[in-house]
């Protein structure tokens, strides 16, 4: 696929790009290729072949639903700005 000047200044004044008229005639070249590459794409036979989100064989791994951290209330609780009550962290009143 071939495309003009015209079709390119438009093509960036869609995309917000502002190209300087010398420009256009090697940014339509750029353009044409990459079109003419995608088209060159979709003639790929992909019957029967599935889609993939990978190209890697992968499952995702699985471990057990256990605690494996933590019980250290009493060392967090330590750091609470005023102290901590009750095992709660306390902090000021900021609702009247």
């Amino acid at each position: 696929m071939s495309l003009d000047r015209t079709t390119v200044r438009a093509i960036a004044n869609l995309a917000r790009i502002a190209v300087p008229d010398e420009d256009l005639d090697h940014l339509a070249g750029e353009l044409s290729n990459i079109l003419t590459f995608v088209e060159d794409l979709s003639s790929a036979d992909t019957d029967g072949i599935e889609p993939m989100s990978s190209v890697a064989a992968m499952s995702l791994p699985m471990r057990d639903d256990v605690v494996t951290d933590g019980g250290y209330a009493d060392k967090v609780l330590a750091n609470a700005p005023g102290g901590a009550t009750e095992g709660f962290f306390t902090v000021p009143k900021v609702v009247e």
